[in-house]
């Protein structure tokens, strides 16, 4: 047997080092596009921005890895399909075999496509060098457009604010993070950013990127006429799933790859994992895709579970984090924009949680610089157990009273 996981982000490194662990022992095969040893990518548009950090990725396993636990590395390689019947797939160097085959493609940035977004200046953050590249620029410029209020987007935002610059944020949708966070969290969020000198302008998109006569942008017009000094521009206006591989190769797809509760595609022995795929999950009501470290990290041991035992519903509580200069923003579960909130904690001291009930059932909690009420949290739905609104009711509640009056979970 062998296994050829295309891809070497979180989700793909995770899956070799889980196979070993679960005592694997056949050839496992990394394919990877990128050429820079796998590192982490989170502290990129966080700590790395920082003018005290080093400015070295973090790998996500140490380098002597690869050869001590026989995992072969191709990098600088790019697959091109796979062909699930000879199960083999074809790769920019030739044709790998296969016996289990692990999609975990990752994500790219949405680029812009409004007249002069090709300026000099204008970016997106996605690998290292981005990282790399922005935080030299920050340190050399003084206004700075951030196209974009997603957690890419203020955490860059938070962090060049430290720098001195004058920073301004557009963002389509009504509120900051709108599709993560509950109009509350959000709302509180928008307050403080705007307390702390970041101008937020909503329910505001960008027209053009202004150019000088260099090609570098210097302001960008916004969809509601106004005109925004830049000599930086970042974009931050979500990501396209990587998807390439698996429509070349016949595998069914819908708004990412599809997979079942096992995380197997269409495509027998081939699965996929991480931002690229769409899947079921008991914390909502259809298929869905996220982008989150920890979900593709949890997918990752997950489908190497599957590949040595056999066939078992994913089922892990999807929960995500953000670190926005003073704020640690912790979030489990999935939200959305109709669900009832109950608020324990103090917003004015900015140490707080946000209760999601939907059918006066918990279903996601947000917790701001409280990482107990989060621990709280993981515990009640990790027990498979249902805290009604009812419980939450009273103005003075703790949370962690819910843990005795939480009942169990009917199917």
């Amino acid at each position: 047997m062998s296994t050829v996981i295309l891809g070497s982000g979180h989700g793909g490194i995770q899956t070799a080092v889980s196979l070993r662990e679960g005592g694997y022992t056949a050839p496992i095969t990394v394919v990877t596009p990128e050429r820079e040893t796998p590192y982490q990518r989170p502290p990129l548009s966080k700590d790395y921005m920082r003018e005290d950090f080093d400015a070295v990725p973090l790998p996500l396993v140490d380098p002597s890895f690869f050869t001590e636990h026989n995992v072969t590395l191709l990098s600088g390689e790019s697959a091109h399909w796979i062909d699930p019947e000879r199960k083999m797939i074809t790769t920019t160097n030739g044709v790998l075999e296969y016996d289990n085959a692990v999609l975990a493609t990752g994500a790219s940035p949405r680029q812009l496509t409004c007249p002069g977004a090709d300026a000099r200046g204008v970016h997106s953050l996605k690998t290292a060098a981005d990282a790399e590249h922005l935080k030299r620029q920050i340190k050399a410029v003084n206004n700075i457009v951030v196209i974009g209020a997603g957690f890419i987007g203020m955490e860059f935002a938070v962090a060049a604010l430290k720098h001195g610059c004058t920073v301004t944020v557009l963002e389509m949708a009504e509120r900051p993070m709108a599709r993560a966070l509950t109009p509350f969290m959000s709302q509180w969020l928008t307050e403080r950013y705007r307390e702390h000198g970041i101008a937020m302008h909503l329910q505001e998109g960008v027209e053009s990127i202004e150019m000088d006569q260099d090609g570098a942008a210097v302001a960008v017009h916004s969809t509601t006429g106004n005109r925004y000094p830049a000599d930086l521009v970042v974009a931050g206006i979500g990501v396209i799933p990587n998807t390439q591989v698996a429509e070349n190769s016949g595998l069914a797809i819908e708004q990412g790859i599809l997979v079942d509760e096992s995380l197997r595609t269409s495509a027998p022995d081939v699965y996929a994992i991480g931002d690229g795929a769409v899947f079921p999950t008991p914390f909502n009501d259809a298929p869905l895709r996220l982008e989150s470290v920890q979900n593709a990290t949890d997918q990752a041991k997950h489908v190497a579970k599957v590949i040595l035992e056999g066939p078992s519903p994913y089922r892990a509580t999807p929960w995500f984090w953000s670190t926005q200069g003073r704020y640690r923003l912790q979030m489990t579960g999935i939200v959305r924009t109709d669900d009832e909130v109950r608020v324990t904690g103090d917003p004015d001291k900015g140490k707080f949680t946000v209760l999601a009930f939907r059918d006066n059932v918990l279903v996601a909690a947000e917790s701001l610089n409280s990482p107990g009420d989060q621990t709280v949290v993981r515990r009640l739905f990790s027990a498979d157990t249902t805290v009604s609104l009812e419980t939450a009711a009273g103005v003075d509640f703790k949370l962690r009273t819910l843990v005795a009056k939480a009942t169990p979970a009917t199917s």
